[in-house]
């Protein structure tokens, strides 16, 4: 697929669980997309957490059922934390508890001039310079069919500008509306072969070896700077998903849940922000110029100036100069540090908290309705609900205008929707989709109290094929799901280094790790009734499908079985196949 029009200035960055995906043999460490660029080939790499490590392994050399060449014992937990130094960009996931925790993660940035095709491809490459002459013309006539129907769902055919990533083998109405990075060969190949040499900033998490590998593998090449993004909080990442795009007609910010890598591209479930194109302001102006109604731009600003980085400033001076007015959504992260006084509200679940009481409107009987959580990492909780999720987090999820609510929390239920076993046994990838899931035997022995507010993942038709959720949401449904108080799509998993927890008695937020996403609420968007309608599929075709938000999956959740486990990802599955009929043993 040939996307001249796969320009701009790129922030991308891209920690959590993480790899390339080449074949199905072979699956490079993010650092050796600057070998890619360079024509430089490695052998096999196994980067990122063991939970991915175990992903690639057995893709590359499946268990089929029955085989009993391979130990099925439990590793024990000292086993699980090999060292990750060495592998150039190893990436990690933000929500293991510290003491299993692999500390890796990366965000680039890239500058590209404009090209002559449509700018709003960005998101939709493809790069792959060994595509054969015929696979080449097919995909270019794919490209053409496709160009218009992107091109105006970009510009205004999606309301809330929040999309779903493409994923194959699954009936093409759940693709309605959907956005992908085609073929991703990977980042380096994704722009034409004359923009390659462009300066490419990259912002990361890297230290000691790791870094000192990194930089050592971009050392020939002077358009490549880097960016270190501050982790002064042991057992924290660099975990948001971001780019901005620049090009000469404005300036685009897309905030997502999916590492920049083939792999989290490909069968997963993903969530897309896309802003609009933002205008350049006119020459001279200052102040508060540009500001949406949601302080999405100085929000911005302040996001990017936690990391304390002169590298940053150019960033920051370009969103100055830009129109940022249109935007309808609250911009909610996470930066590591301590914070006191009014600065624990700038951050992590205490924003949420701050955000929901000054714009949440009072919705009758809304007390009861119950929050929902959506993630694909959980880190160490406490020993009981009280500790954290029951107390301080869900005080949060539950704010809503100026009044705290009436109702004990206890009595707002929660649901937590997380993959089962089965869920990923039946998934498109099968078992090593479970790779992207780092739930460790090692942290759930500890809260099994946790299990009993577990939901199954569904997402399209029972007894079909689905993609995975790598995707991290949030929300407050009324109690018969046919509404929704707000809507969150974010980097941040189920943990307390990614969310904060409180110390001090209560007067200290302490976040480990960076994090980001976008909040929806009714109000930004002219709804005066204070919620938006959802309906029980997730589809979003129709003629009212602006009146719907696309909630990425099946309302009501519902709930574990007896029979049914959490996916934990360093035990074995020896029972069943998966829908390639391999097992799963992580050794």
């Amino acid at each position: 697929m040939l996307q001249e029009g796969a320009h701009g200035k790129w922030t991308v960055s891209s920690s959590d669980e993480s790899t390339e995906e080449n074949s199905d043999s072979e699956k490079p460490s993010t650092s050796s997309l600057l070998d890619a660029a360079r024509g430089r080939t490695s052998g096999p790499q196994y980067p990122c957490s063991e939970a991915r490590k175990a992903a690639h392994k057995r893709k590359a050399s499946p268990l089929k059922l029955g085989d009993k060449s391979f130990s099925t014992e439990t590793p024990p937990a000292g086993k699980q934390r090999a060292s990750q130094e060495g592998l150039g960009w190893c990436l990690s996931s933000s929500d293991e508890e510290p003491e299993d925790q692999e500390k890796h993660a990366h965000k680039e940035t890239q500058k590209e001039e404009k090209c002559d095709a449509p700018k709003e491809h960005a998101l939709n490459l493809s790069g792959d310079d060994e595509l054969s002459e015929n696979q080449q013309a097919e995909d270019y006539n794919e490209t053409l069919s496709e160009a218009q129907d992107t091109w105006d769902l970009l510009n205004g055919g999606n309301p809330f500008r929040f999309f779903l990533t493409k994923v194959t083998g699954i009936e093409q109405s759940y693709n309605s509306g959907a956005l992908h990075i085609k073929d991703v060969g990977w980042l380096v190949r994704q722009y034409p072969q004359e923009f390659r040499k462009k300066p490419l900033l990259i912002v990361h998490g890297e230290k000691r070896e790791s870094k000192a590998e990194l930089l050592a593998q971009a050392r020939p090449y002077e358009n490549i700077s880097f960016c270190q993004a501050k982790l002064d909080i042991a057992f924290g990442t660099h975990h948001t998903k971001m780019m901005l795009l620049l090009y000469e007609e404005g300036l685009r910010v897309v905030i997502h849940t999916s590492n920049l890598i083939a792999e989290d591209w490909h069968q997963k479930t993903q969530g897309i922000w896309l802003s609009p194109l933002y205008p350049r302001l006119p020459q001279g102006t200052t102040g508060s110029a540009g500001e949406s109604e949601t302080n999405f731009k100085s929000d911005l600003i302040s996001y990017l100036m936690a990391y304390n980085s002169p590298t940053l400033k150019e960033w920051i001076d370009l969103i100055q100069e830009h129109d940022l007015s249109e935007t309808r959504v609250y911009l909610l992260g996470s930066t590591p540090g301590r914070y006191q006084g009014s600065d624990k509200e700038k951050w992590g679940h205490l924003r949420l908290r701050k955000l929901l009481k000054e714009h949440a409107s009072s919705i009758p009987a809304q007390e009861s309705w119950p929050v929902v959580g959506q993630f694909s990492s959980i880190g160490s909780l406490g020993a009981d609900g009280s500790k954290w999720l029951c107390s301080e987090f869900q005080e949060s999820l539950v704010a809503a205008g100026s009044s705290v609510t009436s109702l004990l929390k206890c009595d707002v239920p929660i649901h937590l929707v997380y993959p089962t076993v089965s869920n990923v046994r039946q998934s498109l990838e099968g078992y090593p989709a479970g790779g992207s899931l780092p739930y460790s035997i090692q942290t759930a022995q500890k809260q099994l109290w946790l299990h009993s507010y577990f939901h199954k993942w569904s997402a399209e038709v029972s007894g079909r094929s689905h993609a995975i959720p790598h995707i991290k949401t949030y929300m407050r449904p009324s109690s018969d799901f046919q509404k929704i108080a707000w809507f969150l799509v974010t980097s941040a998993n189920l943990s307390k280094a990614a969310w904060g927890a409180l110390e001090k008695n209560g007067t200290q937020l302490m976040i480990r790790s960076y994090e980001l996403g976008v909040l929806f609420m009714p109000s930004a968007f002219g709804l005066d009734k204070g919620y938006f309608h959802v309906r029980g599929k997730m589809l979003s075709e129709g003629n009212d499908s602006a009146t719907y938000f696309p909630v990425p999956y099946d309302l009501p959740p519902e709930q574990y079985g007896s029979k049914d486990q959490p996916w934990i990802w360093n035990i074995p599955y020896t029972n069943a196949p998966d829908t390639h009929g391999n097992m799963w043993v992580p050794s």
